[in-house]
């Protein structure tokens, strides 16, 4: 069964997302997945491997672990208050910029264009 295997997630995969699929992942068309499910899906629970399915090149779906690796909600709240915040200041600035900006395009003519 052909497949492409990548030790770890690319950049494209995994930016701005805080859960990752798995610290291993193969790509594979979903025509040699389906004849191979069995694999798939065995890889997915003893290696904690995701495997992505592609048609045509394109990813369409993938097999993960039934339980993602990423990191807990107590790292999560540890890491968010290390990250930068607005100052009071800089958040209204920041409100009367969306605002000015929304009054600047205004509506469609059409809704469904």
């Amino acid at each position: 069964v052909p497949t492409t295997t990548v030790d770890r997630l690319t950049p494209d995969l995994t930016e701005n997302h805080i859960l990752c699929m798995s610290s291993s992942f193969r790509f594979l068309s979903v025509t040699a997945a389906a004849r191979a499910f069995a694999d798939v899906v065995n890889r997915a629970f003893y290696r904690n491997e995701t495997t992505v399915l592609t048609r045509n090149g394109v990813a369409v779906a993938h097999v993960a672990p039934a339980s993602p690796t990423g990191i807990s909600a107590s790292e999560l709240a540890r890491r968010w208050e290390q990250l930068f915040h607005l100052t009071p200041t800089e958040a209204a600035k920041f409100d009367d910029d969306i605002n000015e900006a929304r009054a600047g395009v205004g509506l469609p003519e059409n809704r469904w264009e």
